[in-house]
């Protein structure tokens, strides 16, 4: 009789950390759009505030931030197949929900941004060149939606070779059962790439002591 050998997840941090901020935009503080198709998840504004702890404690470690925007243009050329689903017209230009939360996440005018039109942060943008730019190994994610651009930013990242880890009390998803779906197909990915804000908090303030 065998017994599989026991997965051990590497340490939370390995090399230098980058903080990815996924579509926490301004519309991330506003009640769900009347509009949508989707659930929602009823405390995604709260799990937004709490990403704002997260930035700031990555900022005073001197953790690179990169912000990310999803924005689509008011004549719909650039949507593609997003519509083909459960999605309905989300992230125009012209839609006061759109921009980045510049006031909500004291955002800074020298902050990396990024805006993309498709799902995941590595879709035909520069999150790669960023990425190698801060020398960043160890990628946090936080925003939503958990189960779409969350999830599938991750996938590309792990498959980039990142260490991939998902504040999993920062992140909605479009309703709770795929929210949680998600975080499970993660883990299997990364063992040990589900964290909570507390314990990132604290892995990022002892970083700060030690440099």
């Amino acid at each position: 009789m065998t017994s599989e050998n026991p997965i051990v997840p590497k340490p939370m941090i390995v090399g230098r950390a980058a903080l990815i901020v996924v579509d926490i935009q301004k519309s991330g503080f506003m009640p769900r759009p009347k509009t949508s198709r989707l659930e929602f998840m009823g405390d995604h504004i709260e799990r937004n505030w709490r990403a704002k702890s997260v930035v700031d404690a990555a900022r005073k470690a001197g953790i690179p931030v990169i912000f990310v925007q999803e924005a689509h243009r008011d004549s719909l050329i650039d949507f593609g197949r997003e519509l083909d689903g459960s999605e309905s017209i989300h992230c125009l230009e012209s839609s006061p929900g759109t921009p980045f939360p510049i006031e909500e996440m004291e955002m800074k005018p020298d902050d990396l941004r990024i805006t993309k039109r498709r799902y995941s942060v590595f879709y035909g943008t520069e999150m790669e060149i960023l990425l190698k730019a801060v020398k960043a190994e160890t990628l946090f994610f936080v925003g939503g939606f958990t189960d779409v651009c969350i999830h599938y930013s991750f996938v590309d990242a792990h498959q980039g070779d990142y260490y991939c880890r998902v504040i999993e009390d920062c992140v909605s998803g479009s309703g709770q059962a795929a929210h949680d779906a998600a975080l499970v197909a993660m883990e299997y990915l990364q063992a040990g790439a589900r964290r909570s804000a507390r314990e990132v908090i604290d892995a990022f303030s002892d970083q700060a002591a030690a440099a």
